[in-house]
């Protein structure tokens, strides 16, 4: 008998890497390519996050990965690893690179706006004006642009090309035009006046200048740079922001006496104290005292939970009610919080980028443009055996495909686009956010915070027979104001403002687990599970507030059940107008929340929602967004809290609500300042409005493009003309994009 033994299957390792020299998505699919033919390894590299996330087998080592990636002419270096914040930690907005392409940008439009209207200009042109000319375009061409034609020169000793190669060539051809033009032709004689002419002779050629088509086209782009590099900077927000939650030091009880310490220093095993009002350290059990635990910025439960020995804890939530003894279970990596930060780290990797119509187009474009400027001047020397007529009718053809337009598509609507919609309260993160607001089919609401006011409100109060209303809440309210619970506090409130100055409080007793009790005016006063027998008419109001979802609170004195007040988190008054604006868009919503079913289903009958997921933990909100991906949706995902983020990077398109959390709106793609769930739909109408005038920009772009070419290589077009047909293409695409301005 022979038996057979299966080889094993190799081990392998999973490594993320930060990438540099990006300049488009061709970039990331050229890493991509390079990193997946290596043996055994399967990679993705993420343009808009500039990371790489490589899986590889035992016998390559992640130095080799790096080589790889910089032998493709890019850089690679593993991120550095992410520990919380502490309190010396000063939050800093520097950014270095952000910084240096500001300034670039800044120097090169003070010198390319003089070059551009000297050239445009007559009147403004005096003698020896080409020479200044010169002088202002020289440094925006070769320091301006340099990042064009390093990236164009990266490119080309690889094999490829992508728009950064055809701006170099274009910029660099005009530039070198306008050198021979002033060093070997007539355009450097005192007096020359450079006006636009729309039938200029050959013999003409050797006076005309384009210094400002150099000067203009690297400065529209480096605007374009710019813009693009604002938008993804804060792409790892969203983890910073998620371990910016958690607790910065722990009191810790070392033989019997508190000792603060460093968060990092708390161990698997340690007790430490958590007072009323501050964050739990991390995940642990309690083992002395009770209290209520607010754990709303996490699982989006808007009633605190009621805590006391043996039940557990979760880092990050915060003690709302007394003083609590905890041990610790779960630290650094392995907590609940580090948990979700890693989910918000995964789904921004894995969520596939949409790559620009500019760069899909590129890879096909510039190769083309390249090939029919070299052509055209072998056919006209090879036809008339003229230099400058051929040498003219090459550079008119790489003029007018230079993309100064395509590189003005994008970034000036989304720079008036988001304008337009910081006014009204909405934030849009970038150009890459705009194609899935067109595609978006389903919109996932979360509950608390959202759809709900994400508080706590007196909502009924139900009186016994033979007793004030008035007197019941005076009464409860005084009672309740002596309490911490948010519960307690919604009463409080509720009253004060119903009934006005509530009274004085003695013999103050909080029952862990069911209530409060004290003296007020006299009365022994009771609030909430203390009565074991009820009226049938108050056990049956209180029976159908809890099956509505709501939080039944009984109030009495002497012994007698008075009557119950209904609390819940309240639904914001404008979410049903909100989800119609929705539905009218062609969206289907959906609500998902962390709360009861009984609670869920009620508040979406409210709203008129027909599809509710409840009692999701925030790793099932990411597998609830994936399932409605899985069933062929295009999922938006509304939300607010902590326990959103995850969820929000896994949609298609996250919107945070601005008054939500700091991890939820950086992991959104689009944040709702106002925190009005009616902007939700008019977020996505800006977005879809500035989509298509980014579409209509670049379609008139390759438009004047593809109908110019043929005319510049037939001789019909000249180099100036091509610059003024450039100007208008660039004023066209700047004037479209200003009607986002009227977006109401």
């Amino acid at each position: 008998m022979s038996s057979t033994h299966a080889p094993a299957a190799p081990q392998t390792a999973e490594v993320e890497l930060i990438i540099g020299g990006m300049t488009c998505a061709s970039c990331a699919a050229r890493i991509e390519k390079k990193l997946n033919r290596m043996d055994g390894v399967a990679a993705t590299v993420n343009y808009a996050t500039e990371k790489a996330r490589v899986s590889y087998p035992q016998g390559v080592a992640v130095s080799d990965l790096i080589e790889t990636v910089v032998k493709t002419g890019y850089t690679a270096e593993e991120p550095a690893r992410v520990e919380p914040a502490s309190d010396d930690d000063a939050p800093t907005d520097a950014d270095p690179e952000l910084d240096a392409l500001r300034q670039r940008l800044l120097v090169s439009v003070a010198l390319a706006v003089p070059v551009i209207l000297l050239a445009m200009v007559p009147s403004f042109q005096f003698d020896n004006w080409q020479w200044l000319s010169l002088t202002l375009a020289s440094p925006v061409v070769v320091w301006g642009g340099w990042p064009f034609h390093k990236a164009a020169w990266t490119n080309l000793r690889h094999g490829a090309s992508t728009m950064d190669t055809l701006v170099s060539v274009g910029t660099a051809a005009a530039f070198g035009w306008s050198l021979w033009a002033l060093f070997f032709g007539d355009a450097g004689m005192p007096g020359m006046r450079h006006g636009f002419e729309f039938t200029v002779s050959r013999a003409g050629a050797s006076s005309a200048l384009y210094l400002e088509v150099a000067a203009g086209v690297t400065t529209f782009l480096l605007l374009g740079r710019y813009l693009e590099a604002r938008a993804k900077r804060r792409s790892g927000a969203a983890l910073r922001a998620l371990m910016e939650l958690g607790a910065k030091d722990v009191a810790v009880l070392r033989d019997g006496r508190e000792i603060r310490v460093p968060i990092g220093d708390l161990k698997t095993g340690d007790r430490f104290v958590v007072r009323p009002g501050e964050k739990v350290a991390t995940d642990g059990v309690v083992v002395e005292g009770a209290s209520a635990v607010d754990a709303s910025m996490l699982t989006g439960e808007s009633v605190p939970v009621d805590v006391g020995p043996g039940d557990a804890v979760t880092g990050a939530t915060v003690n709302a009610g007394g003083r609590l003894v905890v041990e610790a279970t779960r630290v650094g990596a392995d907590t609940q919080l580090a948990r979700m930060a890693r989910l918000v780290e995964d789904a921004q990797s894995g969520k596939a980028q949409v790559q620009r119509l500019a760069d899909r187009i590129s890879g096909v474009f510039v190769p083309v443009v390249l090939l029919i400027a070299a052509a055209t001047f072998g056919g006209w020397l090879g036809a008339t055996g003229d230099t400058v007529a051929a040498f003219t009718a090459a550079v008119a053809v790489l003029i007018i495909a230079c993309p100064c337009a395509l590189g003005l598509a994008t970034p000036t609507a989304l720079l008036v686009g988001t304008g337009r919609g910081a006014q009204l309260g909405i934030l849009i993160k970038g150009p890459e956010v705009l194609e899935s607001t067109r595609r978006v089919d389903t919109v996932v609401l979360d509950k608390t915070g959202t759809v709900t006011t994400g508080r706590m409100t007196l909502q009924e109060v139900h009186a016994a027979e033979g007793t004030d209303e008035e007197e019941l809440l005076r009464l409860a309210g005084a009672l309740e104001h002596a309490s911490e619970h948010p519960v307690a506090r919604a009463v409080a409130a509720g009253a004060a403002e119903r009934v006005g100055e509530l009274p004085e409080v003695s013999e103050f007793e909080n029952v862990p687990g069911r209530g409060v009790r004290g003296r007020v005016d006299g009365l022994e006063v009771a609030v909430g599970r203390l009565f074991e027998v009820l009226p049938d008419d108050l056990a049956r109001v209180r029976d159908e507030a809890e099956r509505s979802g709501r939080t039944a609170v009984v109030v009495g004195w002497d012994g007698r059940a008075r009557g119950v007040l209904a609390v819940a988190d309240a639904v914001k008054e404008s979410s049903a107008e909100a989800v119609r604006a929705l539905r009218a868009l062609g969206l289907t919503p959906v609500l998902l929340t962390g709360d009861n079913r009984v609670v869920a289903e009620s508040v979406a009958a409210a709203v008129g929602i027909d599809e509710v997921i409840a009692e999701v933990l925030p790793e099932d909100k990411v597998a609830a967004v994936k399932r409605l991906q899985g069933e062929g949706r295009v999922v938006a995902m509304v939300g607010d809290g902590v326990n959103d983020a995850a969820a929000l990077a896994q949609a298609d398109l996250g919107l945070a609500m601005g008054t939500g959390t700091d991890a939820a709106i950086e992991a959104g793609d689009l944040t709702l300042v106002r925190g009005d769930l009616r902007v939700a739909a008019d977020a996505i109408r800006l977005s879809r409005r500035t989509l298509s005038t980014i579409k209509g920009n670049l379609v008139w772009a390759f438009g004047y493009n593809v109908a110019g070419l043929p005319l510049a290589a037939a001789g019909l077009l000249n180099p100036m003309i091509a610059g003024a047909a450039m100007a208008f293409s660039s004023v066209f695409v700047v004037t479209n994009s200003l009607r986002l301005r009227t977006f109401r």
